[in-house]
């Protein structure tokens, strides 16, 4: 791989080239099972099929009176045992419905031959009568009206969950009902950040606060990345190369991911202590973020990002966020106004997603600068323009969702 990428350095990749290259480099997740519960928003690695029917047995949907087939055009009828929730209505209805309405709770089983269910308050009176106590008069209802029948929501053997669907809060509850308690995900990545730079984070009018650091364990945490721990550099190679060595026997990370140090200045110490060991530094044709580093450090990847804030952000995004997180997929939306392209780069535009005229369009969001951070702060999707294609608006166009 490095005498390949070496050859290949001066030429720009694209950014699915680079993709696939950071694909190749951290090779598969390992798929493990988990507590639902912390699965969630984490994309399922096996489908799971429904063990039971869902509901297990036809019950009320409503607070209110069971007819059988023979009350179903109304009038007035007694009034039988109460089947509250919980309850098996074959000990008061061995036979099933008779000529009796019977009171059911929302939630209960109800008896057998249960054509529908007509809410207490539809009916004269409008509060339960017990059994005994009078006749009740019923408006007529449609079979099979608040009647839940059992696996009308899943049936057993049918799939419940897809491979590669999200798991939510309601996929948690579905779960539930199933007796299902834990899924397969793929194994969480651990990272070590590395941030810095002789003028980061340091006191003096030329220096910068660092900006990177927070905003990547951010994203990690978003993406479902734990940080395992931060390198902070500076411009002396052997200092860093010390504290990444002491980091990676320290964490024993997944990956390690840089930000900044990988251009051809003085003082890129990153590119500095990692091309030399076959690292890959080159340029991928996209704006923001052309410069990218790929290489392996003790036998960990490393994932090395440019260091302009704006830059950093997309980058992890694009390259970094699909590889070892939990991430959407692109998605595509109308542009709600002209996005104007670069010469042989692709323009990757924070814009976002609003409603116009009945339909989502997505809309310009701060400048194209590298450094315009807090400009970028309300966009909430990443629109591509392809090289030298202006996007016009009412134009279909890929999206990234931040």
């Amino acid at each position: 791989m490095q005498s390949h990428d070496q050859s290949h350095a001066q030429h720009p990749r694209s950014p699915e080239e680079h993709l696939l290259a950071v694909h190749k480099a951290l090779g598969a997740r390992e798929v493990v099972d988990v507590d639902i519960e912390q699965a969630v928003g984490c994309r399922l690695a096996r489908s799971v099929n429904a063990r039971v029917d869902s509901p297990s047995f036809d019950n009320s949907q409503m607070d209110g009176y069971a007819l059988g087939h023979h009350h179903l055009r109304g009038g007035n009828f007694e009034v039988g045992e109460t089947i509250a929730a919980g309850v098996d209505p074959s000990a008061p209805y061995p036979q099933g419905i008779g000529a009796e309405i019977v009171p059911v709770m929302t939630g209960a089983m109800v008896p057998a031959g249960t054509a529908a269910v007509v809410p207490v308050e539809r009916c004269q009176p409008e509060h339960f009568v017990e059994a005994g106590q009078g006749m009740v008069k019923v408006p007529a209802a449609e079979a099979g009206q608040f009647v839940r029948l059992q696996g009308s929501d899943i049936e057993e053997g049918q799939s419940l969950f897809s491979a590669g669907q999200v798991v939510n809060p309601r996929t948690v509850g579905a779960a539930a009902l199933q007796g299902i308690s834990t899924v397969s995900v793929h194994r969480r990545s651990r990272v070590v950040l590395c941030t810095g730079g002789d003028e980061i984070g340091r006191s003096g009018v030329a220096t910068i606060p660092d900006a990177n650091a927070p905003m990547l364990r951010a994203l990690c945490l978003q993406f479902h990345i734990d940080v395992a721990g931060h390198v902070r550099t500076s411009d002396d190679p052997e200092d860093f190369q010390h504290r990444l060595n002491a980091a990676i026997d320290e964490h024993h990370p997944t990956a390690v991911v840089t930000s900044g140090g990988i251009s051809h200045g003085k003082f890129e110490v990153v590119r500095n202590v990692l091309e030399p060991q076959g690292g890959w530094f080159g340029h991928v044709s996209q704006q923001p973020g052309g410069p990218q580093g790929l290489s392996e450090y003790r036998g960990v990847p490393v994932i090395s990002l440019p260091g302009n804030p704006v830059s950093t952000a997309v980058s992890f995004r694009l390259f970094v966020a699909p590889v070892l997180g939990e991430c959407p997929e692109p998605v595509s939306i109308v542009a709600g106004e002209r996005f104007a392209s670069l010469a042989g780069r692709d323009r990757f535009a924070h814009a976002r997603a609003t409603r116009r005229d009945g339909q989502q369009v997505a809309v310009a969001v701060g400048g194209a600068g590298s450094h315009l951070l807090s400009q970028s702060v309300p966009a909430d999707l990443l629109v591509r323009i392809p090289a030298g294609q202006d996007v016009s608006e009412g134009e279909q166009v890929k999206a990234y969702l931040l």
